[in-house]
């Protein structure tokens, strides 16, 4: 089948990057979300998102325009599953929220439509239980800020077909995206990875082994990662963090027992930039 209209299932950070993505690849882009106001939030940005690319010389003048046109905004969701070749779900990380969106994704969108989840921890098969077609149903994990980073992780369940991630390999390519494919497992590669990474950092802080500013100095200059972890783990949001280490430690065991220090800076709100405070405070994002 071929592929034209993607439909994004959320439009929130993710979910808008996506869009960002998907438009720029010159699919026609149904962004959906509930609320009008967070559309209407995500479509501007997007649109700054376009306006720096072509002021720093990454997308041409005239690509940004026709990604422009190919992005249609949907407060129903009956709307953007019915019209959509592809869909790509980017609502928050909560396994019984998905469930839900993907039964109800599965009794709208065509039979042969690719339903994806970007989830960065959570069962692709748990989700795909939720729907008639387990062989159509994968994950499509991107990556923060999605205009910049290059890698998807295809997560492919069990029942995931090979013409499902071969169909999802050509959509993230078009998209501009580089793919690797994991079999499902917690975390997957990149965030059981980075989850260890950012929980020793946590447990280094409060140890009082370096402040937040030498470690996170430290790794980016001794290890060359682009981010530091404190960095990193304030801008995905700290309660993003705890949940997928959550779901490790249940999964995986005591390696992944979530940092006390990290659990206190979420029960006291500093979730990151987008709270205006998380490891580091971020008074102009408030």
């Amino acid at each position: 089948m071929s592929i034209e209209t993607v439909a994004v299932v959320g439009s929130g950070l993710m979910g808008r990057g996506i869009a960002y993505a998907a438009a720029l690849g010159g699919y026609r882009t149904l962004l959906h979300d509930a609320s009008p106001e967070a559309l209407e939030r995500a479509v501007s940005q997007i649109g700054r998102d376009l306006e720096e690319g072509v002021a720093r010389g990454r997308v041409a003048a005239d690509r940004a325009h026709a990604a422009r046109s190919l992005l249609s905004p949907l407060s129903a969701l009956d709307d953007a599953a019915r019209a959509a070749d592809f869909v790509i779900e980017a609502v928050p990380e909560d396994l019984a929220l998905k469930r839900r969106i993907f039964a109800r994704l599965d009794e709208l969108a065509r039979p042969e439509v690719v339903l994806s989840s970007n989830t960065s921890a959570l069962s692709i098969a748990g989700i795909a239980a939720a729907t008639r077609r387990p062989d159509r149903v994968l994950g499509m994990h991107f990556f923060n800020p999605v205009p910049k980073m290059k890698l998807v992780e295809i997560v492919r369940a069990p029942a995931t077909s090979a013409a499902s991630v071969a169909t999802t390999e050509e959509v993230a390519r078009r998209m501009g995206k580089e793919t690797i494919l994991v079999k499902e497992s917690p975390g997957f590669v990149t965030s059981r990875i980075n989850a260890l990474i950012g929980n020793e950092a946590f447990y280094m802080l409060e140890e009082g082994i370096a402040s937040a500013e030498d470690i996170d100095k430290g790794v980016k200059l001794g290890l060359n990662h682009p981010m530091g972890p404190f960095e990193m783990v304030d801008l995905v949001g700290l309660d993003t963090r705890l949940a997928v280490l959550e779901h490790l430690h249940q999964s995986l065991g005591e390696k992944y027992r979530p940092a006390p220090l990290l659990v206190q800076h979420v029960k006291a709100g500093r979730l990151g930039r987008k709270a205006g405070r998380g490891v580091y405070d971020y008074p102009g994002d408030e």
